[in-house]
């Protein structure tokens, strides 16, 4: 994964920084889209959006179907969850 990618993704584009507090969630634990949205104090719709974006970049995978659906960090998400935070922090500056 390149640093330029993550970088657009989460400081780069209108929703980057939704998108990085599901990222931190889903690395603590699996959620359901409902689940993160009362978590995140984020609507529904709103994280359905930001999943499938994750989803389409391979960031998050999941298990289950539809409503139930669980979504956790992708393996190769969690190989470069420490470049993550490194821009996270940078971006919440």
């Amino acid at each position: 994964m390149k640093k330029v990618f993550l970088w657009w993704l989460i400081a780069g584009s209108k929703g980057g920084e939704n998108r990085g507090r599901i990222i931190l969630e889903l690395n603590n634990r699996p959620y359901n889209a409902n689940k993160l949205a009362e978590k995140l104090s984020l609507d529904y719709k709103t994280i359905r959006h930001h999943i499938d974006v994750l989803n389409e970049n391979k960031l998050v995978e999941s298990t289950g179907e539809k409503y139930g659906a669980l979504y956790f960090l992708s393996d190769e998400m969690e190989k470069n969850y420490k470049l993550f935070l490194e821009i996270w922090e940078e971006f919440k500056e």
